[in-house]
């Protein structure tokens, strides 16, 4: 199988303010957007994202009324002191403060309005995955 592009695709209760937090704060640009969904971008090559609206019926109607719980997305990033700093500038709530992992991971999480999320992470260089 050959991906050509990764998008995650969230079920939330309301689609305009996860759109204004990733766009305001993670650097994200809205690409399309009707009632109860938006589709997100990022220059950077990270992963597209879709909001959709809670009990929208283009979903199966085992999934309209769930929403997304238990997922962070986690975004590797360069400079991990200088986003936390840009973050709090902006007055995001910092929801898991600044740590580091025996393994090498730098990390600290913030949240959408809706509760997704949101894993920013700096490997040291001696060790995890490439940037």
């Amino acid at each position: 199988m050959h991906i050509k592009s990764s998008t995650i695709s969230l079920t939330v209760a309301d689609v305009r303010t996860s759109v204004r937090f990733f766009v305001d704060h993670l650097g994200y640009a809205e690409q399309l957007a009707a009632d109860g969904f938006a589709s997100l971008s990022h220059d950077g090559g990270g992963v597209d994202l879709v909001f959709l609206q809670r009990g929208i019926d283009i979903l199966p109607e085992h999934l309209r009324d769930q929403q997304a719980s238990g997922v962070i997305l986690a975004f590797v990033v360069e400079d991990l002191d200088g986003e936390l700093a840009r973050l709090q500038r902006e007055g995001v709530v910092i929801t898991l403060p600044l740590r580091e992992e025996e393994w090498g991971e730098r990390l600290f999480m913030v949240e959408d309005p809706n509760g997704i999320a949101v894993e920013l992470v700096q490997w040291n260089t001696d060790s995890g995955p490439e940037a």
